[in-house]
């Protein structure tokens, strides 16, 4: 399993992806390299360790590199709030990048085009959108209790 940020700007977020992406066993979080915040400071000590144990890779086109994951086995599934189908009835066991947009914009459309399939996650309040590193929280624990087999 990967995570795939798509234009992440707040380090807090990318911080809070990176530790949630090593709880959840993530090989490796991918960054682009241009319009995203980087490894700085304020991201490793947000990550509380996690920036030292799983790998971040930037890539110089985050498309190209999702075409080549998929051309590798992997699924890439996108995360986006008017998908059709909720991430609890996707199957991600297999090989999956999980993608997610940047705070506001969320999913740019030329990623969009690159993902396999589109998920939500289940909302039952008032506010339309959560913050992505919650997202990222939420679709990277629905990924690891499918993997994990919890009810």
């Amino acid at each position: 399993m990967l995570l795939a940020l798509d234009g992440v700007q707040d380090p807090h977020n990318l911080g809070a992806c990176l530790r949630t992406a090593d709880a959840c066993g993530a090989l490796a979080v991918i960054i682009p390299k241009d319009r995203a915040v980087q490894m700085n400071a304020t991201v490793r000590k947000v990550a509380a360790g996690a920036a030292e144990s799983t790998p971040v890779a930037v890539v110089t086109n985050l498309s190209r590199c999702l075409r080549e994951l998929k051309e590798h086995g992997f699924w890439v599934v996108g995360a986006a709030a008017e998908a059709p189908a909720a991430a609890a009835s996707v199957d991600l066991r297999g090989p999956t990048v999980l993608v997610m947009g940047a705070e506001g914009s969320g999913l740019r459309q030329n990623t969009r085009q690159h993902c396999d399939l589109l998920v939500r996650l289940p909302s039952l309040g008032a506010v339309e959108s959560l913050n992505v590193s919650v997202a990222a929280g939420m679709l990277l624990y629905e990924a690891t209790r499918q993997r994990l087999g919890v009810a």
